[in-house]
Formats: structure tokens, C-alpha cells, sequence
């Protein structure tokens, strides 16, 4: 068969539904394969970045491979910086990249768009991903897509294909059916049986979930686990909106000194914490102060499981939380304390101006009214101010925090599960990729958009408040949103965001912008309590040194 239809075939049996990508001339013929299979929609943006960030964001939302198309060169160097916060993410997105051909290397002529050799881009990728190949071999193209495809699937990392522009339509051989993750059995069973025995000991036992957790599409049988072990959850930073939807719901986010006491010190007090694809990374963990001995906890992550000192290769978390079921003995009731859950509510309708929580306040009241929809977010305080809503799902760069993800990650969350999605994002991020807004009437997609719209990058001012470089322009974005298809909302006072709200999601069919004018300075709680935090870890901001 045809390489493209090969590839198709291998993405489809892997969980892909659609394509994301910007064409170029090395990609060309790729593309027009694609578009005549048919089989996986091709969806076009505007910049390679947010065609990452869109895959990015489907595979997040249906925990299966994400797939960026893009071309050689000035596409596919666009599109790393998206592939490397997928990789420290874990978020198996597939860029599949056109090339040059085999004339265009034989020419001795350098070719346009090339980095310092014809395999730079490559090589590139080489460091962000999970495994690349050049399909340029008839003789082991299958076996190569096979192979890169499943260690997205195993690893839940991007990975990289190359198909050179004269080889879309080589004969190949069928792809082999997706392998089996890696797993050892008798490790699997030992493992289980310490981390139950040390529950069984344990007085205070926690289980904080991550990423991985959505990625294997474990959420359902993590909460099962949690129900009958009656053990409390939480979420680590990047994991906030897992579980929504199951029969357990997280008793909070655990954000150390930046979060709810009851909530750090549920999890800081714990003798039997068990961390399940969680990531140790700084967002999610270096506010706690130190009050966490990690040595002593159990972490299940990477196909491996660390119980305080001792290591247990090759042991999927699939393999674990279904080992540790089959195992499972209730706890008594008293292990699972009473930590009432509750977010801002009741947003006065009156002429003061918006701040922050105040967003949160009039998503959870509209939540309330209408049901939750599910969340994209930018890096910022968008990002703090969401801590602050109701339990839904979120898609949000936690760890990475690559600006530009929330626009097109919400176009792409849309497109993947047909559910209309609601976006945080500031300015600075909108200025970045907020344009994509432009394709949502050709897409039949109608997100909803709170942008928050202070004039700078109020994070990295509350950082260092004396530089003078965190200043933006201020747009017209209302005017904006009517000129692209959709509908612009300016909100100053709460009175104006609860009514502007209300009416955009009571109106389908084309997109909704909320462009929500705050003032200079105003930080949600959650934010202020990262930004003290961050400096006591860092021992205070360092001085400016003198001119």
C-alpha cells in the first residue's frame, strides 16, 4: 500500500482522529495525500506553534496521539518549541514533517529553509522527542512508523516522522498493530503488594494524581481505587481537572505554602502518600517548602515505581492501579478526613471593577447555572485564577508554561471532543496566538474566551515590579472578535462581566470574546501566595544592580 495510507491506518488503530497542520512546499504532496485518504480530517491554522499547541491539546483531551503536519525547515523549527513543552508535559503528539527530496539533496545546491545540514531539523527533534525516522526506505518504512507511533503510545511523548516530498506515494509494507507496553509481571505483583502494606501501616494516607493518570485514561479506575481504599485525592498543580466526571472528586490542588492550608497540610502530614503520574517538577512541587520528604513517598511515574528506597522497573501505572484493584482492602473510614471543598461564588453584581477572582466567582455561578464546560488555559494568572473554579477539565501548560497554548489548545479541545470550551488566557498570550480565532467560523467551532487584559505581563511584573520591560499595548480585541466572525464583549465592572457572560454562553454559532479590562496590579490570591512563596524559596528578589 501507499506510504500515506500506511501511516493513516497506524494512526488511526493508535487513537488519532484528525490532522493539524500548515502546508509549505516540502509538504504539499503530503498534504494532498491526506486531504484524498480522508480518513483523518486536516485542520489549517495560521502558525505552526498553534498547530502544536491544538494537537497538543486533542491528545490531552482524548488521551490518544495528537498529529501536527507541517513542512521542512521554517515549519518544522516553528513547531519545536510546541513538541519540546509536549515532551515535558508528556503529551504524545506526532509532527510529521515533509522534506526535501531526493533531487533537492543531490543538487549540491543548498536548499531553502534547510538548517547547517539537510538533517539539522532531525536532529532537532532528536532532543524533544521520544523516537524520529526518515521515511524515505520502502523496505522498513512500516516497521519505522510502527515503531515511532508506539513509543508515543508508551512513553506518552511527541515523537517525530520525516517523509521526503517524493516518497508520499512509495509501496510499503502494512504497519504492524500497535505492541504491548512493556511490562513485567512479577514486579508488578511485588510492587503492589509493598505499596498496600504500606497503606495498611499508614495513618494518613494520601493520593495526589497527575498527568499520566489522564494520558493512560486511568481517571475511572484511579477513583474506583480511591473508593474502595477510602483515601483521599488531590491533584498536583498540573493535574488540576483530573477525575472530573468520576465518582470521586479531588478534595483540592495542592499548591504548598501557595494553596489551601487544609489541603497542604493533608498532604505534607500524610505518611502514606502515593503520587500516581505525577511530574517533579518545580511549578508542581518547589512551594512546598521542603515539607515533603519525597524519598518517603511512593511515585509511580515513567514505567516505574519508586517506594521510599527501593525501584521497580518496567512497571506501567495501567499495570499498577489494575495490580493494587485486584489487591485492594478497605481502609477504615476514619483514613479519608472531612475537608469540605468550595470555590468563590455569588460574583455582586455591581459598578466595581473585575479582578481576578472575580472571573473565577462568575465562572462558577454561570458553571452553576448551565454545567461545567471544559477548560483551556494560558500561563499567567489565568492560569492561578483557574485554581479557583469549580472541578472541571483542564488543559493548561503547568510545567512548561509555553506562552500561546490557550487559544489554539481550545480550538483543538473543540475540534477533538465536539464540546464547546471555555479559554482563560492574557493578553500577552493572545497577542502571541489569539489571531486563530479567526478560523473558528470556517472550523464550525464557537469557544468562549475570557481574556484578561491588564496591559503587560502582570506575572512576571509582580516578579520584579521596578523593570520596564513588562508593559503591552492595549487593542480594541472587542472589535477584533466582531471583524473575525465573532461576537466582543468589553467588561470593566463585575455588573458588566456577569451579563456579558450569561449572554455568551447562551449564544451558539460563533465564538465569544470577553475582553475583560483589569486593572494594573490586580493578582488573584492564589498568584500573590505563589509569587510570596517563590521569593522565600529563592531567598527575596535579587536586587537591580546600579547603572
Amino acid at each position: 500500500m501507499r506510504l500515506v495510507e500506511a501511516l493513516v491506518d497506524a494512526l488511526a488503530a493508535r487513537g488519532a482522529g484528525r490532522i493539524f497542520g500548515i502546508p509549505g512546499d516540502f509538504a504539499l504532496p503530503l498534504f494532498d495525500a491526506l486531504v484524498a485518504d480522508g480518513r483523518l480530517p486536516v485542520h489549517t491554522l495560521s502558525h505552526e506553534p498553534s498547530v502544536g499547541f491544538a494537537a497538543d491539546a486533542a491528545a490531552r483531551y482524548t488521551s490518544a496521539l495528537g498529529v501536527a503536519a507541517v513542512t521542512y525547515g521554517a515549519g518544522g523549527f516553528n513547531i519545536v518549541n510546541p513538541t519540546a513543552g509536549a515532551h515535558a508535559e508528556k503529551s504524545p503528539l506526532v509532527v510529521i514533517s515533509g522534506a526535501p527530496g531526493e533531487a533537492e539533496s543531490a543538487s549540491g545546491l543548498l536548499v531553502h529553509h534547510q538548517g547547517p545540514r539537510l538533517d539539522t531539523q532531525r536532529r532537532v527533534f532528536a532532543e524533544v522527542t521520544a523516537a524520529t525516522a526518515r521515511l524515505d526506505d520502502p523496505r522498513t518504512a512500516a516497521a519505522e512508523i510502527a515503531r515511532v507511533l508506539d513509543a508515543a503510545v508508551h512513553d506518552a511523548r511527541p515523537v517525530y516522522l520525516e517523509i521526503p516530498r517524493d516518497r508520499v506515494d512509495m509501496r510499503i509494507g502494512r504497519v504492524p498493530p500497535p505492541a504491548p507496553v512493556p511490562c513485567d509481571p512479577e514486579a508488578v505483583a511485588d510492587c503492589a503488594e509493598e505499596i498496600l502494606g504500606r497503606l495498611m501501616r499508614a495513618r494518613r494516607p494520601v493520593l495526589m494524581v497527575g498527568v499520566e493518570v489522564r494520558r493512560y485514561r486511568l481517571e475511572a479506575r484511579v477513583a474506583e481505587l480511591a473508593r474502595r481504599l477510602r483515601v483521599p485525592v488531590v491533584t498536583s498543580f498540573m493535574g488540576r481537572g483530573l477525575m472530573a466526571g468520576t465518582e470521586v472528586v479531588p478534595v483540592g490542588t495542592y499548591l504548598g505554602l501557595a494553596g489551601d492550608p487544609r489541603i497542604s497540610k493533608l498532604v505534607e502530614d500524610s505518611d502514606g502518600l502515593l503520587l500516581f503520574g505525577v511530574i517533579l517538577s518545580d511549578t508542581n512541587f518547589a512551594v512546598s517548602a521542603g515539607r515533603l520528604d519525597l524519598r518517603r513517598v511512593v511515585h509511580a511515574f515513567d514505567r516505574r515505581v519508586r517506594v521510599a528506597h527501593h525501584v521497580y522497573p518496567e512497571v506501567p501505572l495501567p499495570a499498577l492501579v489494575e495490580a493494587l484493584l485486584e489487591r485492594a482492602r478497605p481502609l477504615t473510614d476514619a483514613r479519608v478526613p472531612p475537608v469540605p471543598v468550595s470555590w468563590p461564588r455569588d460574583l455582586p453584581a455591581d459598578d466595581e471593577p473585575v479582578g481576578p477572582v472575580d472571573v473565577a466567582r462568575a465562572i462558577n455561578d454561570a458553571f452553576a447555572r448551565h454545567g461545567p464546560m471544559p477548560m483551556t488555559a494560558d500561563v499567567g494568572d489565568c492560569l492561578f485564577t483557574a485554581m479557583d473554579i469549580a472541578h472541571t477539565e483542564l488543559a493548561a501548560p503547568g510545567y512548561y508554561a509555553g506562552m500561546g497554548f490557550g487559544v489554539p489548545a481550545g480550538i483543538g479541545a473543540q475540534l477533538a471532543t465536539g464540546r464547546r470550551t471555555l479559554v482563560l488566557v492574557g493578553d500577552g498570550a493572545f497577542q502571541m496566538t489569539g489571531m486563530e480565532l479567526v478560523h473558528c467560523p470556517r472550523l464550525g467551532i464557537d469557544p468562549v474566551v475570557l481574556l484578561f487584559d491588564n496591559s503587560g505581563w502582570e506575572m512576571l511584573r509582580v516578579f520584579d515590579p521596578d523593570a520596564p520591560f513588562h508593559d503591552l499595548a492595549s487593542c480594541d480585541w472587542t472589535t477584533f472578535a466582531r471583524m473575525a466572525g465573532g461576537d466582543g464583549h468589553t467588561v470593566r465592572t463585575r455588573r458588566e462581566l456577569r451579563d456579558a457572560l450569561e449572554t455568551a454562553l447562551g449564544t451558539r454559532g460563533r465564538f465569544q470574546l470577553l475582553h475583560i479590562r483589569l486593572p494594573r496590579g490586580a493578582i488573584s490570591p492564589t498568584l500573590a501566595r505563589f509569587v510570596e512563596a517563590q521569593k522565600r524559596a529563592r531567598g527575596g528578589r535579587p536586587k537591580r544592580r546600579a547603572a
